[in-house]
């Protein structure tokens, strides 16, 4: 009679805070921001929830955390950027660049609008945002209205007027409602198209942002 031949186990990779918070990335990318719990991410790992809050104190921890390593991947892309001379498009450059990685990450920004906690993350960003633009010629005084401004869109969103909340899309208005309002039905009727991937259900996000940002910048450029 032989022996059964001993099979190697793999060993268990080990906790980390990192593992935790990346794994929260992971199923708010794929699933959205509400399926993050404590038990989901700890299901992912193979681990009890438990464990979890010897990495982070708390479900609040876990999305400031969460939250941060994205704007970390969103300082790796900026600063791999050469600013340039052009202080307007070095900034624009930034932004949009912001911008394109929490596409990627579209839970993100609903998440930094609801934080309370300081994001050292955050705040090196805006740190190379104020260098950017005090190099470009702006006094600090201005930088500090240029930051006032902009606001969320320095980081590369916006909060939208009207946001029906994922998978909605414009319905038509009521015959009462929109005899109401002529202006914005005239207004509709003009601009009107559909596009699945936008806010309100007819706009072209990525068009209106970068619309916006213009304006912003072109109106800071004239204040120089």
């Amino acid at each position: 009679m032989t022996a059964e031949p001993v099979r190697a186990t793999e060993p268990r990779v080990p906790l980390s805070r990192e593992r935790v918070l990346r794994t929260a990335v992971a199923i708010a990318d794929e699933h959205g921001i509400a399926a993050v719990t404590m038990r989901r991410v700890a299901d992912e790992l193979g681990a009890e929830a438990m464990s979890l809050y010897h990495h982070v104190a708390n479900k609040d921890a876990l999305l400031d955390g969460a939250v941060d390593l994205v704007v970390a991947e969103i300082n790796d892309a900026v600063d791999a950027l050469e600013p340039g001379p052009d202080w307007k498009a070095a900034v624009r450059a930034r932004i949009l660049t912001a911008r394109a990685v929490l596409l990627h990450h579209r839970w993100a920004s609903r998440v930094l609008e609801t934080r309370t906690a300081v994001s050292p993350e955050v705040v090196r960003y805006h740190d190379r945002l104020v260098g950017l633009l005090h190099a470009g010629g702006f006094s600090y005084d201005l930088v500090h209205h240029a930051l006032h401004a902009l606001g969320s869109r320095a980081l590369g969103f916006s909060q939208e007027l009207f946001d029906p909340g994922a998978g909605a899309s414009a319905a038509p208005l009521p015959a009462a409602l929109a005899a109401d309002i002529p202006s914005l039905v005239a207004m509709l009727a003009e601009v009107g198209h559909d596009d699945p991937g936008s806010t309100l259900g007819w706009c072209d996000d990525q068009t209106e942002f970068e619309f916006g940002l213009d304006l912003l910048l072109d109106g800071l450029g004239r204040k120089l």
